[in-house]
């Protein structure tokens, strides 16, 4: 149970890395560098409270070969209280589907987790499992600040920190994205770098989801209000492959219904599924 949910918070580890690829646009009669651009997004992303993004994630093995697919689409609300509603409709690797897919539900500190396999494994009999994250951590001996600091990563100006890391950005031109005029940056940013400008409870995590990735290539599209319409991880080495991340990002600041279930669809965590649990 603790590897498919640590899977599941890899992706969207991987996925807000692409959601944090946000940039600012330049002020009002003034010009900015490019750099300068990257430094103000993290200013601006903290204006946005709400946003939806379809995401799709492509792992390579070392020959090239696709080894793994995801894609799917997030919501994201910052205040009153952060909450994130992650549904991947396919998740495949190594050539084998993860039938249902995965949906998690984030509401404050409990996570709502879907993924039909548990029935077979774990002997569940509701759709949904619920996570007090905390209550877990205590019982379980679980690692519960990962599960918190990936909620926490789906803040922009969390995100965008990462890239202001960047020492190469640049403007490659402009470009309609999804209907939307945009200004396209460039450029790369070295992980160890990069992770020095979140909290110290963010960055072992992040570290560890992009390990092996020296540095790590982006493009994004950003609107004329500082807003990302698309943005694209590239990392990995070439020995161990490689991962894409892209994200196509709308309804900004517009109201997002994120509900976590029906009482009647979810259930606790079976015990012998928590007893299974490494300490």
């Amino acid at each position: 149970m603790r590897r498919l949910l640590v899977a599941a918070g890899a992706v969207a580890a991987i996925t807000v890395a692409g959601c944090g690829t946000t940039a600012t646009p330049s002020l009002e009669n003034v010009t900015l560098s490019a750099s300068e651009v990257l430094q103000q997004s993290a200013q601006k992303a903290d204006d946005v409270n709400t946003y939806a993004a379809d995401l799709v994630v492509n792992v390579t093995d070392a020959k090239g070969a696709q080894a793994g697919l995801v894609q799917g689409t997030m919501l994201y609300q910052k205040s009153p209280q952060v909450a994130t509603d992650i549904n991947l409709s396919q998740v495949s690797f190594n050539g084998q589907n993860l039938p249902g897919g995965v949906r998690v539900i984030v509401d404050g500190e409990v996570a709502y987790v879907k993924v039909d396999m548990l029935k077979n494994l774990l002997g569940a009999t509701k759709p949904y499992i619920r996570l007090d994250l905390k209550q877990l951590g205590s019982q379980a001996g679980v690692d519960v600040d990962q599960y918190l600091a990936q909620a926490r990563q789906f803040d922009l100006k969390t995100s965008t920190a990462l890239l202001t890391a960047s020492k190469d950005v640049k403007s490659v031109g402009s470009e309609q994205v999804g209907g939307v005029d945009t200004t396209h940056y460039a450029g790369t940013f070295p992980v160890d770098e990069a992770v020095k400008q979140l909290s110290d409870d963010q960055r072992s995590q992040l570290r560890g989801e992009l390990a092996g990735a020296k540095d790590v290539k982006f493009d994004a599209w950003i609107d004329a209000q500082g807003l990302p319409r698309k943005v694209e991880l590239n990392g990995g080495k070439p020995d161990a492959g490689a991962f894409k991340a892209t994200a196509m990002f709308k309804s900004f600041n517009e109201p997002v219904s994120i509900k976590v279930p029906a009482a009647d669809q979810v259930g606790e965590l079976p015990q012998r599924a928590t007893a299974d649990l490494p300490s």
